[in-house]
């Protein structure tokens, strides 16, 4: 077979995405549902995950939810374990799931710092390693993490300082992973999404000059949308970028490029 469905389809292929039940990681499950794969969405939020998988199967798909906080290392372990034993294989690991604490940095409390770094770092972390070796043992596999661009850039637009430290990290390690299990088989990239509207961003989008400061300062001229993300998760999880590794994609309006 040759064409758009042999590049980028994952009839077959197992799929894990964390923070799956809401937002970016919900509409990455429905991507990879779509183009054929088997996806499981791993959630704190139990009901979330659930009324997510339901959809996909409502919509075709094949889905399940499963509850898990990201930074459980004894749990991040059983459910990647669980899902590989069942299904035999996993192909796909995407991260998404995270948390942010916008504070002043001279007052940013220490217990939030180490809350967003526990899920958005160590948690994505765990992930890629539990993820990481059932595919190193299969000699493949494809890993996207959601970063951000401001794991890129400062944000000139209100102080963020935990958020964006932990996702220059993802980055990184993004990076770091890459290079380490390429030789092995997998590739490991990132997603930098801009402002989205998403359950994250809510309260902040809610205040109407924000959002219209961002949009001004974005080329394209608008605020993203969960689906706006679909086809960049598709194309680094899919053969189509069986040469890509260690890139992180920026989706983000042209943000980066001014």
């Amino acid at each position: 077979m040759t064409g758009p469905a042999a590049l980028f389809g994952l009839a077959g292929r197992v799929a894990a995405v964390t923070g799956g039940g809401s937002g970016i990681g919900q509409a990455c499950a429905e991507a990879l549902a779509a183009a054929g794969a088997h996806v499981a969405l791993l959630d704190v939020d139990a009901a979330a995950g659930d009324a997510a998988a339901q959809a996909i199967r409502a919509a075709g798909g094949s889905a399940e939810a499963l509850a898990l906080d990201v930074v459980d290392e004894k749990g991040v372990a059983a459910a990647f374990a669980g899902l590989a034993g069942r299904r035999d294989r996993l192909d796909i690991l995407v991260n998404s799931a995270g948390v942010a604490k916008r504070a002043p940095s001279e007052t940013l409390d220490l217990a939030d710092w180490n809350r967003v770094m526990a899920v958005n770092v160590t948690g994505t972390f765990l992930c890629c390693r539990e993820a990481g070796r059932a595919m190193l043992a299969a000699g493949r596999g494809s890993i996207v993490n959601i970063a951000s661009i401001m794991g890129m850039v400062g944000n000139p637009l209100y102080p963020n300082l935990a958020y964006h430290t932990s996702k220059g990290a993802v980055v990184n390690l993004t990076r770091t992973l890459a290079v380490e299990w390429a030789p092995r088989g997998v590739r490991v990239n990132a997603i930098a999404p801009t402002f989205a509207r998403t359950r994250l961003t809510e309260k902040l989008l809610s205040d109407a000059a924000v959002a219209a400061r961002i949009e001004a300062m974005t080329p394209l001229g608008r605020l993203a949308e969960p689906a706006d993300f679909k086809g960049a998760v598709l194309y680094l999880a899919s053969d189509a970028a069986a040469m890509v590794t260690g890139h992180v994609l920026a989706v983000d309006g042209g943000w980066l490029a001014r």
